[in-house]
């Protein structure tokens, strides 16, 4: 990329953590943020400025739960099986593309197939494209939630050889189906796929070699909670009677510090197929239990990130973490909360914490500029005016 300095003034700015109204001009200069100014600040002399006098500055969007392997077809993941590696690699810069065209600059694939999005990592030539934290292959039971991407694993030995071999492929964390899933027929969705000993011994050997665990709990949430995973996606406490998180859940999750990653967010022009309502809820899954679900948990106090499973089937493709913003303010989350839950927290969760998220002299250049203000109205996310990846606009 070629790099030059340049200015953006805007009517005001959402730094990560607060709305800065009353007018701002970032100088952007070799791919990072050199000076943040307020107000009607003058542009130094030499430096071309882009002026949006109704634009709101945000950091660059952070997706902390996508699929880019999965083409958000029917049956995405569980196509992924068939699929050559060659072809990989063209959907995962498609569905970076997609991220990149919503404002989204940086990303967290938490299940890939046999750590293909790794590999495709250490190829990479290209930095206009949204950076990538990865998993590999999620860790799964024989049989087990995804057993098709080829994280299949049991017995303590067995999930700490798996955790070390995801750090030998470059992992940056590692993701355990702590349960089953919708989507993997024969898994159960009310029960943990693992043992107390394997979920402790997986964890315990992850934090040896520094690797942060994120676990897919629709059920076994109590679990992952008791054993300290530093993350939890979905998190819906699904039981044979429904999915409910309790009160008294939340509180503890709010104190613990865990992460939690709701995947909310589908496309609102989808109208989602007969048999996959009905595999939801079969599961005790429904649109109206999901947002209560993080009601209650935005109420308890529990850290939030943003994340929207992209990739998994139509009515999730990939660039749709706007609609899980969207619905974030729907469950009654303040807006400025949603807005850090997908930029400054999506950052510390993603390990980026110090480098990305942020309008902060320093901070690299991921930057997005929305029509209107989104803390009084979220859906402008939807009509990005432009996107910066490393200080050069991307669109």
């Amino acid at each position: 990329m070629t790099m030059t300095k340049h200015a953006v003034r805007v009517a005001r700015m959402f730094d990560g953590e607060r709305l800065v109204d009353g007018g701002a001009l970032v100088l952007l200069d070799g791919g990072r943020i050199a000076d943040v100014r307020r107000d009607r600040a003058a542009v130094p002399e030499g430096w071309p400025v882009r002026d949006e006098p109704n634009g709101t500055l945000l950091p660059g969007l952070v997706d902390a739960h996508v699929h880019l392997c999965a083409d958000a077809g029917p049956d995405a993941l569980g196509r992924l099986a068939e699929q050559r590696e060659a072809g990989l690699d063209a959907v995962v810069e498609a569905s970076l593309r997609k991220h990149l065209a919503a404002g989204v600059t940086t990303v967290r694939d938490l299940g890939d197939r046999r750590g293909a999005v790794l590999r495709w990592r250490d190829r990479r030539v290209r930095d206009d494209l949204p950076t990538v934290v990865g998993s590999g292959a999620p860790l799964t039971s024989v049989g087990g939630h995804c057993w098709s991407l080829g994280g299949e694993a049991s017995g303590v030995d067995g999930v700490r050889e798996a955790v070390r071999l995801r750090a030998a492929a470059g992992a940056d964390l590692v993701k355990v189906m702590a349960s089953g899933g919708v989507f993997t027929p024969g898994t159960d969705t009310t029960r943990p796929q693992f043992t107390d000993e394997e979920l402790t011994a997986a964890l315990a050997q992850a934090h040896d070699l520094d690797l942060p665990v994120t676990a897919h709990a629709l059920s076994a949430v109590e679990q992952a909670l008791r054993v300290g995973v530093d993350g939890i996606e979905h998190c819906t406490c699904v039981t044979v009677t429904g999915a409910r998180v309790p009160a008294e859940l939340a509180d503890r999750l709010a104190a613990s510090g865990v992460a939690v990653c709701a995947t909310l967010g589908t496309d609102p022009a989808v109208v989602t197929p007969p048999e996959v309502v009905e595999m939801a809820a079969r599961a005790g899954l429904s649109e109206a239990a999901l947002r209560e679900g993080v009601a209650t948990l935005h109420r308890a106090g529990v850290r939030l990130v943003a994340g929207s499973d992209a990739g998994l089937g139509p009515a999730k493709p990939h660039g749709i973490l706007p609609e899980t913003l969207v619905e974030y303010v729907a469950c009654g989350i303040p807006a400025t909360v949603a807005l850090a839950a997908a930029t400054s927290v999506g950052a510390e969760v993603c390990g980026l914490g110090r480098r990305k998220g942020r309008v902060r002299p320093g901070f690299e250049a991921d930057l997005l500029i929305v029509d209107g203000d989104p803390t009084s109205d979220i859906t402008v996310l939807r009509r990005p005016l432009a996107v910066y990846r490393a200080g050069v606009p991307v669109r």
